[in-house]
């Protein structure tokens, strides 16, 4: 038998402790809420009384000896039946109920939750009200912990709200002047009303906000830096880029390039979101593109819906309008910076040159702008992939493997530079690169990119030739590789197998503890054509005068030869270690070097003296000397 429906209980204790100490994400939020509520008692009064000749104003006054703080405003005021309807009721509100008879966007409450944060910092909640509908009646709403109230009448006041907070012990710190001065100021820059603290004449929020300024300034650029310059809270701004409504988007506000250096990933987005001129949220960078770590801002929007708690945003179709429009408003700014203000311009590219690369990447019109302007970081230094091209000869010319290596050495030497490829996003804009200018783009470290840079020789190398080489230049894991490349004055380049030295890496006990399984896979299945047994190839230079002098010596059976191949060896090893690579054992390529230079050098050992022949037999000695001599001759020995 059915028990018939039934009511679901609340404890309203319990739920008024959540959502005033959990709903939040700091007690700090019901200032906000309380001067929230103050703007909207004055934007009710204004479209109920349009009569009502007051501009309105909102006072905060914070009491540290008494432990207090008030948010006072002179707007509708609540009749009592208003107060039991919707100041004691969780969940209702007049405004929302006002925006719906009106159609207002200049509302800001919703969810009629607000008011309950007050009890997140304060153990007792007063309000003295007078409805603008009845001025002659005043009541008093006042409340402990939030679960039970009472009301009661009270001598009229002009119409208006003050709420007062008697705070907890661990917030008492609110009541600080400086601490009201920098939350509210945070909170209500952007609230077309006026919030004063205390009795200070100057309205907290008496900031130019250069979107609503009509007429525009003569300068417009100047009143944007000054605003950018007050609320860059870690970083100056470096140019100013305008937010507009676009499409479907009716965000405005202001976004600007931060004086910080950024580089590869890091992100510094720092986007605050104002929701009919009260913050919403000091933290919205998803709003922004990811690729903008370099970018702050400060925009509003009527048409961003809230969550609860007011502070993030429900991602619905709005916000991705927002999104596309924020990406627009970073690209079209640029583009209008680097054309109008070519001083910033180039800050900009000096501060992020480095992100632009990977931003660049993200959007074809971004790329457009900066693909002959960013730059390119290179053994010489910073490049535009322009300048790296023209230096290449019309080629651009990328190492895939770390900073240095013999790689560098090898375009050092030719003077021409080569991008580090190995740095955030240098390889992908290069490549795409090449293909917006239809240049070359040689990848040294990869096949492809190693068989542009060593020709073979006209002709091969005998095997006992290759063989004796190896034997004496070629360390354990080195392949030599006997070929022609310029310039012909640098006898040898060891390139390090690229392959080779991620299958190393990823197969370290330590990188399976770090890479994901999945990525570790991939990994394998990327280097499973390699064995690892090569790890570097040994680039012989036959068209350097140095070798063909050592191939000359081993041919003709020199025994000087050995010692001019050591010698070449020691170079190998003693360059390694100035490009980085680190290969060989050092100490023993310096002695080795010593020693080499010290055979060299050695004093021919001196002549024998010519034996003396006996008085007695002149005739016979000479005979049997130049006999000897002949004899030595004829078997191709050298005289002494």
């Amino acid at each position: 038998m059915s028990q018939g429906l039934r009511a679901t209980e609340v404890d309203l204790g319990g739920l008024v402790t959540v959502l005033a100490s959990h709903l939040y994400s700091t007690p700090l939020v019901a200032l906000r809420e309380l001067v929230q509520n103050g703007h909207d008692s004055l934007t009710r009064r204004r479209l109920e009384d349009p009569a009502h000749p007051g501009a309105g104003r909102i006072t905060v006054r914070g009491d540290r000896a008494r432990g207090t703080v008030s948010v006072e405003d002179d707007g509708a005021g609540l009749t009592e039946p208003e107060i039991h309807a919707y100041l004691a009721t969780v969940g209702t509100g007049y405004t929302r109920l006002l925006r719906e008879v009106t159609g207002s966007d200049e509302l800001i409450g919703a969810f009629g939750l607000g008011f309950l944060s007050a009890f997140a910092v304060a153990d007792e909640v007063t309000v003295t009200t007078t409805s603008h509908r009845e001025p002659a009646a005043g009541h008093r709403y006042r409340s402990v912990g939030g679960e039970r109230y009472e009301v009661a009448p009270v001598p009229p006041r002009a119409p208006g709200t003050l709420v007062e907070l008697r705070l907890k012990s661990e917030h008492a710190h609110v009541a600080d002047e400086d601490v009201l001065r920098e939350v509210l100021t945070r909170y209500c820059v952007l609230l077309p009303v006026p919030v004063h603290l205390g009795d200070d004449p100057q309205p907290l929020n008496a900031v130019p906000v250069p979107w609503r300024l009509d007429p525009q300034p003569a300068d417009p650029q100047q009143a944007r830096t000054a605003f950018a310059a007050r609320f860059g809270r870690r970083f100056e701004p470096l140019a100013t880029l305008p937010v507009t409504p676009r499409g479907d988007s009716d965000a405005t506000g202001l976004l600007w390039v931060q004086d910080g250096s950024t580089y590869g990933t890091s992100d510094n987005r720092d986007l605050a979101v104002y929701l009919r001129g009260m913050l919403l949220s000091e933290d919205a960078r998803d709003l922004l593109p990811r690729w903008a770590g370099f970018v702050g801002g400060v925009v509003e929007s009527a048409r961003l819906t809230p969550t609860a708690s007011r502070e993030d945003l429900q991602r619905d179709d709005h916000y991705r309008a927002v999104q596309a429009a924020l990406a627009d408003a970073v690209v079209d700014g640029l583009y209008e910076t680097a054309r109008l203000q070519p001083g910033a311009w180039r800050r900009i590219l000096a501060r992020h040159g480095q992100e632009l690369l990977g931003a660049a990447l993200c959007d074809d019109r971004l790329f457009a702008l900066l693909a002959d302007d960013v730059p390119v970081p290179t053994s010489q230094g910073d490049l535009t992939a322009g300048a790296l091209r023209a230096a290449g000869g019309g080629t651009v010319h990328v190492a895939l493997g770390s900073s240095g290596g013999f790689e560098e050495m090898l375009y050092r030497a030719m003077q021409v530079p080569i991008a580090r490829g190995d740095r955030y996003a240098v390889l992908p804009f290069l490549r795409r690169y090449g293909q917006l200018r239809g240049c070359r783009v040689v990848e040294l470290g990869s096949e492809d990119g190693n068989r542009a840079l060593f020709r073979d020789p006209d002709r091969p190398l005998a095997a006992d030739e290759a063989a004796w080489l190896s034997a004496a230049l070629a360390d354990d894991g080195e392949q030599l590789v006997p070929v022609r490349f310029a310039p012909a004055e640098l006898p040898l380049v060891l390139v390090p197998d690229r392959e080779a030295e991620l299958k190393q890496r990823i197969e370290d006990d330590r990188a399976d503890a770090r890479i994901p399984g999945a990525a570790l896979r991939l990994a394998r299945a990327f280097t499973a054509r390699t064995d690892g047994g090569v790890t570097a190839r040994l680039h012989l230079n036959l068209d350097s005068p140095a070798v063909r002098s050592l191939l000359d010596a081993y041919r003709a059976g020199h025994p000087g030869a050995a010692t001019a191949a050591g010698l070449l060896r020691s170079m190998k090893v003693v360059m390694a270690a100035a490009s980085g690579e680190g290969r060989g054992d050092l100490t023993g390529a310096l002695a080795a070097l010593g020693d080499a230079v010290a055979a060299l050098t050695a004093p021919a050992p001196p002549a024998a003296p010519a034996p003396t022949a006996p008085a007695a037999a002149p005739a016979v000695a000479t005979a049997t000397a130049t006999t000897a001599t002949a004899t030595a001759t004829d078997h191709g020995e050298d005289t002494v």
